[in-house]
């Protein structure tokens, strides 16, 4: 997909109260708003992808994130969670952006609020618990491309 127009990126700030992490708004200004990217590819902002509907787990999961205040929400966690998760999922998601599905339930998310801003997460609810991967999107990003 294209780049995202500045004006773009700021609506969806303004609608959903937060303000995206520096190296995640450049990629989506300066790269493009998906989808080429780990896991099944980057998920797009604003829009769904363009095959949502399709029945995937994670087109409910993108719409969720977009419920009126879910983005702002505080991020629950002070650090990783560790092994199976159970079905408490939902409530340790407020405050993070889901950027890529991996399959299985098993998605990566970015923390928008609270000490660990920046940050990207794996969320394995079955076996791999909710835990850091790389401290900003550049290095997630970049290690995906090498390992490409």
């Amino acid at each position: 997909m294209p780049e995202l127009p500045e004006a773009e990126i700021r609506a969806f700030e303004e609608t959903h109260g937060v303000e995206l992490p520096g190296e995640y708004r450049s990629f989506l200004a300066g790269v493009g708003d998906g989808p080429a990217g780990p896991g099944y590819g980057l998920l797009p902002l604003a829009v769904p992808r363009g095959d949502a509907g399709e029945e995937w787990a994670v087109d409910d999961e993108w719409e969720r994130d977009r419920l009126p205040g879910r983005l702002a929400g505080a991020f629950p966690l002070t650090g990783p969670l560790s092994g199976r998760i159970g079905s408490s999922v939902r409530e340790l998601t407020p405050g993070t952006l889901m950027l890529a599905d991996e399959g299985c339930g098993i998605h990566v998310r970015l923390i928008l609020n609270g000490p660990r801003r920046g940050e990207i997460w794996r969320l394995d609810p079955d076996w791999g618990g909710f835990v850091p991967v790389s401290a900003g999107f550049r290095d997630w990003y970049a290690g995906w491309l090498q390992r490409s």
